[in-house]
């Protein structure tokens, strides 16, 4: 019964989802053009809220836990589990104030409104899992780039998301990077639980009535760690344990 509730209201939530998108995108174009960065972002955080209330259409709700102050001058680096693309608007919007920022495939700077743009214009990386001529550089100039501004640099170290909850072993080498260039960073770990049951079904129908949680761990200050191979451990360690697949 719920699996054939979920066809209608997929449909509707996908035509809401894409509107939403194509609204988005000429208010984007127009406010980073016309006013700048602060405008802009001001527009993708409008647009995260949106795509929030997109899926309540499908019942789908959010819950952010954080008990920990974080300082916001400071740059910050978000370690984080993947399980889909609904990760990503509301961590965006629940740590709006920190200014996220993300590490994306460089194929999805192109082709997709909105999305494409703010990863092009809003200070993402974007980079080729196929060529480490281009991939490195790429984090290390968004690492400078975190560790100017003091924004926060988000990376799922996984590299894929997960299809069933599982979490899959961290590649080491992007965090590695963050870690060289970013020397002041805190480091904030998340674990994120059920956002992949929006796909139980595969990718139609969604999945409907998901509890997406984000569970923030607490903040560790990067220098305050010498062995970066032990503390990269340690972080993969905590965000597992509370991973409920």
């Amino acid at each position: 019964m719920q699996k054939l509730l979920a066809y209608p209201l997929t449909i509707i939530y996908l035509l809401c989802f894409f509107i939403t998108l194509l609204i988005f995108h000429p208010i984007q174009w127009f406010c980073f053009n016309v006013f700048g960065y602060k405008a802009h972002k001001n527009s993708v955080d409008i647009l995260q809220v949106c795509l929030m209330r997109c899926a309540h259409i499908l019942g789908t709700r959010f819950t952010f836990n954080n008990p920990h102050q974080i300082d916001r001058n400071q740059p910050i680096i978000v370690v984080a589990n993947h399980q889909s693309l609904h990760d990503i608007y509301p961590l965006t919007w629940f740590i709006r104030k920190q200014h996220p920022k993300f590490i994306s495939k460089i194929e999805l700077g192109k082709g997709i409104p909105s999305v494409s743009y703010n990863l092009r214009h809003g200070g993402a990386a974007l980079i080729d899992r196929k060529n480490p001529r281009q991939s490195l550089p790429a984090l290390m100039k968004f690492g400078e780039y975190i560790e100017k501004n003091k924004y926060a640099a988000v990376i799922f170290p996984e590299g894929t998301r997960t299809k069933n909850g599982e979490p899959k072993p961290f590649q080491t080498k992007g965090l590695e990077i963050l870690f060289k260039k970013i020397p002041s960073a805190l480091i904030v770990p998340i674990s994120i639980n059920n956002s992949w049951k929006m796909y139980q079904y595969g990718k139609f129908p969604m999945g409907i009535g998901t509890h997406i949680t984000f569970t923030v761990h607490k903040p560790i200050k990067l220098a305050t760690f010498v062995d970066k191979e032990n503390l990269i451990s340690s972080i993969e360690t905590t965000i597992k344990k509370h991973i409920h697949p």
